[in-house]
Order: C-alpha cells, then structure tokens, then sequence
C-alpha cells in the first residue's frame, strides 16, 4: 500500500510513518521547509515540501497514493496566533480534502479530537453525543470543530474519509507533556495546578494501530473516540511518585492560579508572549471537562491498547 501523512513530522505523523514502514508500505509524506525533520531520522519517507494548504504540493503528494492520513494541526492554548491556526486546522483540511477527492483515494483517516464535542460538564459520553456548548474554548477548540464539519460534509457527500478523536495523546517524545515529565523526573517541578482536572490518555502508537485499524477496517463517515481511560492530574502525579519516588508537586490554590492567569494574560498580550498560564489556559483547567468512552473503538475495530498506568511508565522511559 502507499499512504500519505500530512504532518508526517509531527509527534503523530511520526510515529504513524514508522509503523506503516514497519508493516511494508511505501510513505509519502508532506513537510515544510521550514520543518524540524529530526523525528524522521531512519525512515525512508518520500518527502514532498509544502504547506499544508498548497493545492499543487498535495496533488504531487497524492499520485497513486491509497489512504491519506491527516494528522498534520496547530495545537495550543493560550495566546496564539489565531489567523494562522484557521490557516492550518480549517484551510488546510479543506485543501487535503479537496486534493485526496481529485486523487480518488480509497481512504481517508483524519486525526481529530475528541475536544469537537464540546464542554460535557463531567459526562462521559460517546461517538452519538451532539455538541451543546454553544460558543468556544479557543482558537483551537473553534478551528478543530470547523475542520470537523468540513470532513463530516465530504463523508456525507460520499468520499470514503474516516475520524478518530483522540484524547490527551502521551509517548516519551511527547512535546506537550513530556518536558514537563522530564522537569519532574528531574526535581525541578516543585508545584502544579489543577490537581482535579481530569485527562483522557492514550499513547500515541496505541492511537496510530488506531488510525491503521480505521484505515482497514472502518465504513466511511464513522468516528472513533480514541482514549484508554482517565485520569486526574492529582491521581496522575500520585501514580508517576509512586514510579520514581519523586515527591508529588504540590498544588498552587486555585485562587491564586486564576489571578495569575489574568495578570500573564495581560502581560503576554502586552509583550507578544504565550505565558505557561493564562486566561485560556485556566479556563481549560478548572471550567472545562471533556470526558468520553472509547468502546466503539475497541468492540468495532478490535483496538486493544495499553492501560493508563502503563502508557505513564512507557512515557518514563
């Protein structure tokens, strides 16, 4: 089989080439010049430079190609520059869709997020769930559920693309979390924030069998959650001390975290800088709770990841 991945990359798109490498498929992949390629070291990806959005770069990508993997994304909170995020999350999924309709490929897996559904106020809930919250969290949450709409739209006008919604996605290279793991491991993170916000984990090669079993096996138009359970932020510091015997970080009141937020919010605006707390990133932290179940998943694909707790030791190294 021959496969294109758009952030091929990224932390996703990375792990997703060395495992459809591994399994004998030729991968074509797109990169910008500007990209750090460090993750594809020992791999024989055929590169094609280019934007995300670049109508020509994609056709050239996408000859005699079969399934196309959509992973590539801008994902952040807090300030971040808005216009480009639409760029990159909305037109640039318009433009895969459009190139890999015009290719005639015979599958399409796009990497969503399971953040599309909205604020679910503490329910767990499932593939069937209709968005509630009327307005958005941020940029990300608006762009992300715009792409959505647009790859629901393909799917019902009969263009065979399948989504996954991951969760928190967790690995050793994870460059969310993992520098704050490594900080950890290290002593250096003496306090946190937000000890009872809850997370949904799934280690990214648990999500990548998850996008190859929806290349595979699933019907165009469906969505899988994909998440291997949850935990809170407290319980998650518990069970890495209990692993390594570095004490837990001790949690800064919420009070405190929600002035710190606005006075960095202000001062980030001021300066053009993303504080590692603000306005944004408080509200995801105590009034948001996106929490879901990833059964579909595992009784129609026959996906079988990890547990929780071994995906946090696979994520220590």
């Amino acid at each position: 089989m021959k496969a294109f991945v758009t952030g091929a990359n990224g932390f996703t798109g990375s792990h997703l080439v060395r495992a459809l490498e591994q399994r004998g498929d030729t991968v074509v992949g797109l990169v910008r010049q500007t990209s750090d390629l460090s993750r594809l070291e020992c791999t024989n990806l055929q590169r094609i430079s280019g934007e995300i959005t670049d109508r020509q770069a994609l056709k050239t990508a996408m000859e005699g190609v079969d399934v196309v993997f959509h992973t590539a994304a801008y994902v952040e909170l807090g300030l971040v520059d808005a216009a480009k995020m639409e760029r990159v999350n909305v037109e640039g999924t318009r433009a895969v869709l459009s190139a890999a309709r015009d290719a005639g490929v015979a599958k399409m897996v796009y990497c969503s997020t399971i953040g599309i559904y909205g604020d679910t106020q503490g329910r767990v809930i499932n593939e069937t769930f209709q968005r509630e919250q009327q307005d958005f969290s941020s940029p990300y949450d608006s762009t992300k559920y715009k792409a959505q709409q647009l790859v629901d739209q393909a799917a019902a006008d009969g263009f065979p693309v399948v989504s996954v919604m991951p969760s928190g996605i967790f690995g050793a290279d994870d460059p969310h979390f993992g520098p704050v793991l490594t900080n950890y491991r290290n002593g250096k993170l003496k306090v946190w924030a937000g000890g009872d916000r809850i997370t949904g984990i799934v280690h990214v090669d648990d999500l990548v069998a998850a996008m190859l079993l929806a290349a595979d096996k699933a019907a165009p138009g469906s969505h899988y959650i994909i998440s291997t359970g949850e935990l809170s932020t407290r319980e998650m510091f518990a069970f890495l001390s209990q692993e390594t015997g570095v004490p837990v970080p001790r949690e800064i009141p919420e009070p405190i975290v929600r002035v710190a937020g606005t006075v960095l919010d202000l001062i980030g605006r001021a300066i053009s800088w993303n504080p590692p707390i603000s306005r944004e990133r408080v509200h995801y932290l105590y009034d948001r709770c996106v929490r879901v179940d990833a059964a579909k998943a595992r009784q129609e694909l026959g996906w079988n990841p990890r547990s929780v707790e071994q995906t946090l030791r696979d994520c220590l190294g």
